[in-house]
């Protein structure tokens, strides 16, 4: 039986992507769901199921074929679960967060993945790329893939891992952009939303990738079922690069932080700059002001009320005074 083509963009949703029987590290057929319980009974062989978004029915079936959990096919059905792995009897049921950057900002998603001998199952909901990638390099590697079903949930988890890194590298530039934005100006309304965004949407990141390197570290050190010796370092590598995903976030954290604290103190020097300006024109504007202000009161003996140069003589005195105090405040850089 033939199943359709292995793309997101072709399959409507509570749909099987893909479903295929492996044996000796080699794709040797496309099963429907209702035999693959057969296949995976057989020695050697075992099958891998790519679902997206399946509805209680469809999960239902795939429980009967493998004797999945009911506890575990609850949690793949509602999602909504944080990053973690577990053990029922043989098997294994991991919980995987997916991100994608859309419109700028982050969308999360869920992988639900059961493991056990003869089967692989992939549960897909919300916001995640196509994982036809991860199955053309696992059937492009068949000596690994001979291993069987430990090296298809290392492929899964290493590239839900990796995608975790053009989605940081997107978020740096985003960053470095605001930073010169917030260098060259203060920051407004804008400017400040926008750094809540970013530093909100990297710790949901970090919140959903650090659980990660639990989770390696079980399925690397721990008698886990299914986990052959051979297959445990590479979980090492992918929680090598969790930390590196994780020491990024901190980093771009970071950045934003001081990026957001020095428009704040180059704010403050603004103002103070300005307020200084205003406080050279207030002393220079305050001296007419006096002068105009002593000889509006109408006394009738004043200094050279009466003398004919008496007017041009004030407006020079004043003219002198203002012209030493801008040259005074110019020289002290108050203006």
């Amino acid at each position: 039986m033939s199943l359709p083509p292995s793309s997101d963009s072709a399959t409507p949703r509570h749909a099987v992507i893909a479903s295929a029987a492996y044996c000796d590290g080699r794709r040797i057929a496309d099963v429907p769901i209702a035999e693959a319980g057969a296949w995976a009974a057989k020695e050697g062989h075992f099958v891998w199921i790519g679902l997206w978004e399946p509805d209680e029915a469809l999960l239902m079936e795939v429980k009967h074929q493998f004797g999945l959990h009911e506890l575990a096919v609850e949690d793949a059905l509602h999602a909504h679960q944080r990053p973690k792995v577990e053990v029922y009897g043989d098997g294994l049921f991991m919980v995987l967060r997916t991100a994608k950057l859309e419109k700028g900002g982050l969308v999360m998603g869920e992988t639900h993945l059961f493991a056990g001998r003869g089967y692989v199952v992939t549960v897909r909901h919300g916001a995640s790329t196509s994982y036809s990638p991860v199955r053309a390099r696992a059937e492009s590697a068949p000596q690994l893939l001979k291993h069987g079903e430990d090296f298809v949930v290392y492929t899964v988890m290493d590239y839900v891992v990796d995608c975790y890194v053009p989605i940081l590298d997107q978020m740096a530039g985003m960053v470095d952009e605001l930073d010169a934005q917030l260098i060259a100006r203060p920051p407004g309304m804008a400017e400040i939303e926008r750094i809540h965004q970013l530093r909100r949407d990297l710790e949901r990141l970090r919140r959903n990738a650090s659980p990660l390197l639990e989770v390696c570290s079980r399925l690397e050190r721990f008698d886990l079922p299914m986990i052959d010796p051979a297959i445990r370092p590479y979980y090492r590598d992918v929680q090598d690069h969790v930390i590196r995903i994780n020491e990024q976030i901190g980093s771009l954290r970071e950045v934003l932080s001081f990026a957001f604290e020095t428009s704040m103190i180059l704010a403050t020097a603004r103002q103070n700059d300005v307020t200084r300006k205003l406080a050279a024109w207030a002393a220079i504007l305050a001296v007419p002001t006096a002068v105009a202000g002593l000889y509006g009161m109408n006394f009738e003996h004043m200094p050279e009320l009466h003398w004919r140069y008496g007017y041009p003589a004030v407006l020079a005195v004043i003219a002198v005074v203002c012209a030493g105090l801008y040259i005074r405040f110019r020289r002290t850089g108050w203006l």
